[in-house]
């Protein structure tokens, strides 16, 4: 695996040390219900959040789950060395894999993070696309290890759009307003069957109004 070092790496640290900062700028709105949705931590959960809203995930989790690591996955090619470190730099553990589809071994490397007792990190339509499409393989993780679904939902009150990227990713203003929601939702139903695509979107898209 390369390992990203040198002028490189400074330029990494640089943007990491910005993103944190930036993040801690934002003023997060959690009411009760959603707060102890994402403080849960008596068991390892997998947290999934569209593409489009994953500017937020390291101060999310740096606010809410401190008490357990998490784990993103990353691709396997030499260009996904950079986002491995990066992801490093903002306290966000990388597993490297396909990221295209959930391959078996990254799938597998997700399922013994969360037997470990930490939590992992889904896209669940990305890095591609469609945006807002839920693909099955995000879930296999779910379903094997029965660990809950930890959906979250991020409305901006003032945010860019990157209109040029497939899923129109969102960068909210310094110090602007985030409205939290988050859904919980079990790996099986009462009768033993996993969770299924189309319940996993539904519930994604009524927590993420978008403009």
């Amino acid at each position: 695996m390369n390992e990203v070092r040198g002028w490189r790496r400074a330029v990494l640290w640089l943007l990491a040390a910005l993103l944190r900062l930036w993040g801690r700028t934002l003023r997060f709105e959690v009411d009760e219900e959603t707060m102890r949705r994402l403080t849960f931590s008596d068991v390892p959960v997998a947290i999934i959040l569209w593409h489009n809203r994953l500017f937020l995930s390291p101060e999310i989790f740096r606010r809410y789950r401190k008490r357990r690591s998490v784990y993103g996955l990353v691709s396997a090619s030499r260009d996904g060395a950079w986002l491995a470190a990066f992801y490093r730099l903002i306290g966000i553990m990388p597993v490297r894999g396909s990221s295209s589809r959930l391959g078996r071994e990254a799938a597998r490397e997700l399922i013994d993070c969360l037997r470990a007792g930490h939590d992992v990190g889904i896209t669940p339509d990305g890095p591609r696309g469609p945006r807002y499409e839920v693909k099955g393989g995000a879930l296999i993780v779910a379903r094997r290890t029965g660990a809950p679904m930890v959906l979250l939902g991020a409305e901006f009150t003032r945010a860019w759009r990157l209109n040029n990227s497939w899923d129109r990713f969102y960068v909210p203003y310094p110090f602007s307003r985030v409205r939290m929601r988050c859904t919980v939702i079990e790996a099986h139903n009462e009768q033993g069957a996993g969770v299924t695509v189309d319940l996993v979107k539904t519930a994604l898209v009524a927590i993420n109004p978008d403009r």
